[in-house]
């Protein structure tokens, strides 16, 4: 699944994901401008974050404690501005684009996460975004974990066990492996699959199908973004497409725990349109 065979904007988003000139920030809002945001002004963003940056770095003055750095990041980002974590609209669509969040200053942990290391490079603060299973958070060398999410507050171990437990119950147990730095394309793979995940529940699937699409750009090989776009092309009615991404799937993951869904899936498909 190359570039080409995508459409216009997909293969524009290949290119620009796969671009080091362009840093996670602008990655992110290209992705809005994609897939909701068309008259997106990507650089009127990133100078906002920059203002951001700019300000919180005159508060600070000669200070060179980190901890204090850290203390003033939340002060600013949390008490004066405002941001916050979007607990009561978490799987609206809006709280995984970074140009929304900007501006409603509520979002989820992975966007918050974002901007929260975006600014903080602006006093130095040289934050590792971690993609904690359920919950980005972020770190600060190997010592300090901060959770945007809930005003930057200090995480411990037990802290980091009861989100895994909240989101996975006890089949999920904490291990370090967790508290690596995730890189870009992790990152813009995250936001994706949460974005593909609202669309599909509110019977989006067009939206769904181009973040799937978004996704492969990325990991051509990935099974489960072919198994999501072979269910996809089933709910849109497009069966002579989905039997070869189902049947694919099976071929990468012939012992998936989904097996007997995509083979009962596959079955169904053929039924109903006699292929």
């Amino acid at each position: 699944m190359s570039a080409e065979k995508f459409d216009p904007f997909i293969a524009e988003w290949v290119s620009f994901s796969k671009n080091l000139n362009y840093n996670l920030v602008e990655k992110c809002l290209k992705m809005a401008q994609i897939l909701e945001y068309p008259e997106l002004n990507i650089s009127k963003y990133v100078e906002k974050i920059n203002e951001m940056g700019n300000s919180l770095k005159i508060k600070i003055g000669q200070v060179k404690n980190s901890t204090y750095h850290i203390s003033m990041l939340n002060e600013y980002l949390f008490d004066e501005l405002g941001f916050d974590g979007a607990e009561e609209d978490y799987y609206d669509p809006g709280n995984s684009f970074l140009n929304v969040v900007l501006d409603k200053k509520t979002g989820i942990p992975i966007t918050l996460s974002i901007i929260y290391a975006e600014v903080a490079k602006s006093i130095g603060l040289d934050l590792q975004i971690i993609g904690f299973p359920g919950h980005v958070i972020v770190k600060y060398k190997e010592e300090i974990i901060l959770d945007p999410f809930y005003s930057g507050r200090l995480l411990t171990i037990e802290d980091l066990e009861e989100i895994l437990t909240r989101n996975f119950g006890e089949v999920v147990e904490f291990v370090p492996e967790y508290l690596n730095e995730a890189t870009t394309d992790q990152l813009l793979t995250r936001l994706l699959r949460n974005l593909k995940n609202a669309y599909t529940q509110s019977y989006a699937y067009n939206n769904a199908m181009k973040c799937t699409d978004m996704i492969l750009g990325m990991q051509p090989e990935s099974p489960e973004e072919i198994r999501d776009k072979g269910i996809l092309e089933e709910r849109l009615l497009r069966y002579d497409k989905a039997i070869p991404l189902l049947n694919k799937y099976l071929e990468l993951q012939p012992e998936a725990d989904d097996a007997d869904f995509i083979l009962e899936l596959i079955k169904s498909v053929r039924e109903k349109s006699n292929l």
